[in-house]
């Protein structure tokens, strides 16, 4: 076997899994986040896994869709994308945080190759964001 056909293989079985968080200040305090509710997102359980997300760092959660409730200072926008190989999976995901209008903090989550032969793609929405989530908000 060929040095480039080894290292393509490699690349194909281990897959890459990019995850780039720019965290939450910890001088903030935040107690409530109302969740703009995404109808473009096909992955069925995302909006549960942020709320729950969320709620294990004890800020409570609220989905609205269309104009921002008043009462809401800090706003979470997201987007995610599923991929196909056998089955539906993650495969990308974006958060932004928001605090009146300007972006305090962000997450991006991505399997690069679409996780390529790594079984590990497979694994459920809540196992690939919760630590994505995690690292978002380990300052508040």
């Amino acid at each position: 076997m060929t040095r480039y056909a080894f290292l393509t293989l490699v690349f194909l079985v281990a897959g890459c899994t990019s995850v780039k968080v720019q965290p939450v200040d910890p001088s903030l305090t935040i107690l409530h986040v109302c969740i703009r509710q995404n109808p473009q997102v096909e992955v069925s359980d995302f909006l549960t896994v942020l709320q729950e997300g969320f709620e294990r760092h004890a800020i409570s959660t609220e989905v609205y869709y269309g104009n921002r409730p008043r009462h809401c200072e800090y706003i979470l926008t997201y987007s995610a994308r599923r991929s196909w190989d056998l089955k539906t999976y993650l495969s990308q995901a974006e958060l932004r945080l928001l605090r009146r209008g300007q972006q305090i903090a962000s997450a991006d989550y991505h399997l690069r190759a679409k996780g390529g032969l790594s079984l590990t793609k497979f694994a459920g929405t809540k196992s690939k964001m919760d630590p994505v989530i995690d690292k978002l908000l380990s300052g508040s």
